[in-house]
């Protein structure tokens, strides 16, 4: 089969902190991307302005596309969960886009997910694949903690769900996390998943833990945590991470048994492939099994990181090509 340049078409990822851009083009039925771009979301006062900016330094000019962004999109719209940028797909088909789709990030990946190079997934347990046509889970933790699916059947059928599912509620799995529940409960009326497992839920694990063990802590940046957890796993920063770690595991097993993830569980976001080696010597799989009657079953459902920095890039081409067609 030939290869096929027909369109050239803007993909995007706006996340809380960065922005990332990127050409797509289809070929022999993947997306393939060139010109790529990344800038803190900071640096441009607005949404609009960044996308701009983006377009203006590409020589080929895209006639559409699919930005994916972090937060809910509402009739076209999006207000960024986690940063002062809004934008409408009204406003951004005044820079030509037409057509133009805002979707969330984690619709956006879980588009992405199946069509991710092998050598980029990094297996953290479970079979090495999971039922092709059965639904994928793709979650993880960055900025905020976003989860979505990819419902899948045995006709080829698929259907990306995003989902606002790290508000859910955090599950206390043992009485060290019905204490941290219990003190966290002092700050916020309601503990949601994104209060522990993300950037800064790190530290509000890691302050918890330390009033629980009657010690005191001056962090606060979530990267000294990591950073001093990978090169003592013993100290006060590696029980917190192993903690995160335990309860990413049983979160992403919850999620798996809601969804009916037989397909398998991605992991993405900005915080596991950092932490890669800790990650898979940590309790994460073994929370992730520890469902009780279903234990079989979730022992059958593969954990795979995803270590692609653009694979959220890759799922809005998917679904820009479709829409454009």
């Amino acid at each position: 089969m030939g290869i096929t340049w027909d369109k050239t078409l803007l993909v995007g990822d706006v996340g809380g902190t960065n922005a990332r851009f990127a050409l797509a083009h289809m070929v022999e039925g993947k997306p393939v991307l060139e010109h790529h771009d990344s800038f803190p979301a900071s640096q441009y006062p607005t949404f609009l302005e960044g996308v701009a900016a983006f377009i203006d330094g590409c020589e080929v000019k895209p006639t559409g596309g699919v930005i994916a962004v972090a937060g809910p999109v509402e009739d076209g719209a999006i207000d960024l969960t986690n940063s002062p940028w809004a934008v409408s797909e009204t406003e951004l088909a005044t820079l030509g886009l037409n057509p133009v789709r805002l979707i969330n990030d984690f619709e956006a990946l879980a588009w992405g997910a199946p069509v991710v190079p092998a050598d980029s997934l990094e297996h953290l347990g479970g079979p090495a694949e999971g039922d092709p046509h059965a639904t994928i889970a793709v979650l993880g933790p960055g900025t905020g903690f976003g989860v979505s699916a990819l419902v899948r059947n045995s006709r080829g059928d698929e259907i990306a769900m995003p989902s606002e599912g790290g508000h859910a509620c955090f599950p206390p799995g043992d009485p060290i996390e019905d204490e941290i529940l219990r003190i966290l409960r002092r700050r916020y009326d309601r503990v949601s998943i994104e209060r522990l497992i993300c950037g800064p839920g790190l530290l509000n694990m890691h302050r918890a833990l330390a009033e629980i063990d009657g010690r005191e802590t001056h962090i606060d940046d979530p990267a000294e945590i990591t950073t001093t957890a990978m090169a003592d796993p013993n100290s006060p920063c590696g029980a917190t991470l192993a903690r995160f770690c335990a309860i990413l595991g049983a979160v992403a097993g919850d999620i798996a048994l809601t969804t009916g993830a037989r397909g398998g569980v991605y992991i993405a976001g900005g915080i596991a492939p950092r932490i890669l080696p800790f990650l898979k010597a940590s309790p994460f799989r073994q929370r992730f099994e520890r469902k009780g009657r279903f234990k079989d079953y979730m022992a059958e459902i593969p954990t795979q990181v995803i270590t692609h920095k653009h694979a959220a890039l890759l799922g809005a081409a998917r679904v820009a090509f479709a829409v454009s067609t």
